[in-house]
Parts: C-alpha cells; structure tokens; sequence
C-alpha cells in the first residue's frame, strides 16, 4: 500500500510563488511515477508534470517555463515549485503514484488560489 499527502497550497497574489509537497508513505518501491494534476472548478482534472522513477520530468505545456517537479529520494518526496501564478493556475491541486500492477493512488488534494 502507498499513502499520498499533499501540502503547500494556499492563497497567492499573481506572479507569486508556491512549492507544493506530496509525501509517500508505504510502498515506496512499487512507485513507477509521480504526477502532479489538477482540477479548477468545473473543468477535468488535468496533468501538470510528471517523472518515471529513475528519469527526469515531463512538463504539459500549462507548466513549462513556470513550474519544475523535483523528488528528494531520502524524505519519500515529490515537490512541485510553482512561479509566476496565474489567477487560471487555481485549481485543486493532487499528486498520483502509478504502481506496479497499473494500480495507482492520489492523494487528497491541496487547494491553490492565485488572486490577480
């Protein structure tokens, strides 16, 4: 089993920065990719980035230049740095770990809000 936590949304003013958190607990090792997605008010759920175990990050277009997705390997974490926030980045924000098996887990959701 893999637990997911997500922290670090919040309420930011345009342009501004925030680095969100989601620590795994569990099955570490199952842990194929970490992904970031979100989902605003009335829209689908959408990916932001994305990192396979042992390789670098993805980025969907909505992300690039602005977010980067980064792992510490010792803390069983994966990060998310968030820049230059734009009033249509508000949105829940989840990570997903895609298990070996296809299985996969989300976390609960942190709510990012970007004033303008």
């Amino acid at each position: 089993q893999v637990q997911l936590v997500e922290s670090g949304g919040g309420l930011v003013q345009a342009g501004g920065s925030l680095r969100l958190s989601c620590a795994a607990s569990g099955s570490i090792v199952h842990i194929r990719a970490m992904g970031w997605y979100r989902q605003a008010p009335g829209k689908q759920r959408e990916l932001v980035a994305r990192m396979y175990s042992g390789g670098g990050p993805y980025y969907e277009d909505i992300a690039k230049g602005r977010f980067t997705l980064s792992r510490n390997v010792a803390r069983n974490a994966w990060y998310l740095q968030m820049n230059n926030l734009k009033p249509e980045d508000t949105a829940v924000y989840y990570c997903k770990a895609a298990l070996v098996g296809d299985r996969e887990v989300w976390g609960q959701g942190t709510q990012v809000t970007v004033s303008s």
